[in-house]
């Protein structure tokens, strides 16, 4: 089922303007209406709409200049102008403004229902314009999966063979080892590459939110539910899904998705209505999902629906051939163009034969962190690891001279040392250390940091 167009209607005449909704809502049309330029402004900032329609002449700030603030906030927003018979040439100047059309008051609701499907019409295209832009962007270097051991050969092998699949796709591997990347892999080369790449981390939204991120939900459905929202299975529609960290979904919400993985209906939150798409879904988790069955904590049925195809990503200590590839390809990507830095011999040899526990986004933030470091053009150990690692190649337990050597006492330590790199920015910290914010604040309480 195609989703509804988004309407914002501006109209200070309650009659008028609620016989406008119920007229729109009856054809198919989601409608939010407000009598006010400043409602509208303060709806703009909360909801990404289709379209608009905007009264010509409202009280306080006027329809031109709502349309410009509009405009501001929401490029890709078309806007449609009421205007009487006597300022036509306010309705021009609204146009020359970037105003889609305007009709005269009163104006016929056929009409106004055809201007609103043309200017979605061209909304959708310029939102598909700017999806073609994103998938370039991807195809010519940005994301790349960067490998070339016997085993990332296989994930490249396999990601081709079933990119155009409509099956489920189930990635699983340790945090870091590029997930999303294979997701977008997937996506990137299908025949689905023009349409929408939306992802969901299951663990990074509270879990009564999740439900209302996937299928969306209804004005008034719950505190906070200011107006209608679609969810992402919505937005995703004829693209592809990515679900990260699908083993945190809640099992009342598994329930759910397990249903509109069978047949591709689902309920907004707080609405009776059946809806229908077509999304290519990706799944990935960095736990062993059918540990977690006998646990309670993921249902069987779920497991077995996704688990139609399987990519195994190994991690970055089963592949180190490929950490040289991937430490010049960090390198060329985050080095400053006006001083391009190296790494010395012992700096790659350190790499080589460090463990790397958080696999290849700990790779990418040490690179970070050594061009930072460094001095001079040359990398070296101590600017990878800190002054921990000597001048050799030392391997993961002599990077810290402390006693403790337990994992917390080891995270514990390096989220310390990054937070004092950074200067106590924990938002520049947290992108380092390649977790979010959100966990990153969790575990400065955890640590008592």
């Amino acid at each position: 089922m195609e989703k509804p167009t988004w309407v914002l209607l501006v109209e200070d005449e309650i009659t008028f303007n609620r016989l406008l909704q119920q007229r729109l809502e009856r054809h198919g049309f989601e409608v939010m209406a407000v009598a006010t330029a400043e409602e509208a402004l303060a709806a703009l900032q909360k909801n990404d709409f289709d379209v608009a329609v905007f009264d010509q002449r409202l009280p306080g700030i006027d329809g031109l200049e709502l349309l410009r603030r509009a405009k501001k906030m929401l490029p890709c927003l078309e806007v449609i102008m009421l205007t009487g018979y006597g300022s036509i040439e306010n309705a021009i100047a609204a146009i020359k403004e970037g105003a889609y059309d305007y009709l005269t008051k009163p104006c016929q609701a056929a009409q106004l229902e055809l201007a609103l499907r043309q200017a979605a019409e061209k909304k959708r295209l310029a939102t598909r314009a700017e999806g073609l832009s994103e998938a370039l962007r991807r195809q010519t270097g940005a994301g790349v999966i960067i490998g070339q051991s016997p085993a990332m050969r296989e994930v490249l092998a396999l990601i081709a063979k079933v990119a155009d699949s409509e099956a489920p796709v189930l990635v699983l591997g340790e945090s870091g080892t590029g997930k999303e990347l294979v997701a977008r892999a997937l996506h990137f080369n299908s025949s689905r590459r023009d349409q929408p790449f939306q992802a969901l981390n299951s663990a990074a939204v509270p879990p009564q939110l999740v439900e209302s991120e996937l299928f969306g939900h209804t004005r008034g459905a719950f505190t906070g539910a200011v107006a209608s929202k679609a969810g992402l299975v919505e937005v995703a529609a004829g693209g592809t899904l990515f679900l990260d960290e699908i083993a945190d979904m809640d099992p009342a919400v598994q329930a759910k998705f397990l249903r509109f993985l069978e047949t591709g209906e689902y309920h907004r939150v707080g609405d009776t209505r059946v809806h229908r798409v077509k999304v290519r879904v990706v799944a990935a988790t960095n736990r062993h999902l059918a540990q977690e069955i006998p646990e309670g904590r993921f249902r069987e049925d779920l497991y077995y629906r996704l688990n139609v195809i399987t990519i195994t990503l190994p991690p970055l200590r089963e592949r180190r051939e490929d950490i040289p590839l991937l430490a010049r390809y960090f390198l060329q990507a985050k080095n400053n163009t006006r001083q391009e830095k190296k790494l010395s011999p012992a700096a790659m040899a350190a790499l080589q034969e460090y463990d790397f526990p958080g696999n290849v986004r700990e790779l990418a933030n040490m690179i970070e962190r050594g061009i930072l470091l460094a001095p001079g053009s040359v990398i070296e150990p101590a600017h990878l690891f800190g002054p921990a690692a000597g001048h050799g190649t030392s391997s993961a337990p002599s990077l810290y001279e402390e006693v403790d050597l337990t994992l917390a006492s080891l995270e514990r330590q390096h989220i310390s040392r990054v937070l004092s790199l950074t200067g106590g920015n924990k938002t520049r910290a947290a992108r380092l250390l390649g977790i979010g914010l959100r966990t990153l604040y969790r575990k400065i309480e955890e640590y008592g940091l």
